[in-house]
């Protein structure tokens, strides 16, 4: 079981909006802890994830999936419906879709996901359980 995963951001105030979005509003989060500097998102009681806004000299260079690191975070979502509204919202709300045009299937045949990123460029996939 993961305790927790930290997450340095770039803006905190647009990583907000984007992670209170998903977490929050489609995956079950409720806000756990909040700072001048950060907040942080739990679910039942055991994993949290939080935001933590880096000082202006760490800015740069940004992040890079494909260089050594965290290439994404993986959730799973139970129904097809609420994995196609977020989808739908995804484009209504101006976040980039990943592998739009592989979608569903980016993954493989038998693996049912959505791959978005959030302002920093982090992929987030959404798997159908």
């Amino acid at each position: 079981m993961i305790h927790h995963i930290e997450l340095y951001v770039s803006d905190l105030t647009a990583s907000k909006k984007f992670w209170e979005w998903l977490l929050v509003k489609h995956l079950g989060y409720t806000v756990y802890q909040t700072w001048l500097q950060g907040i942080s998102y739990r679910k039942d009681a055991q994993s949290y994830i939080v935001l933590v806004q880096v000082s202006q000299d760490k800015i740069t260079p940004s992040y890079n999936r494909t260089h050594v690191g965290l290439n994404h975070i993986a959730f799973s979502i139970s129904d097809k419906q609420s994995l196609l509204q977020i989808k739908s919202e995804v484009h209504n709300l101006n976040y980039k879709e990943l592998y739009e045009n592989r979608y569903p299937y980016a993954g493989g045949k038998k693996h049912y996901a959505l791959y978005v990123e959030d302002p920093d460029r982090i992929k987030v996939e959404l798997v159908l359980d």
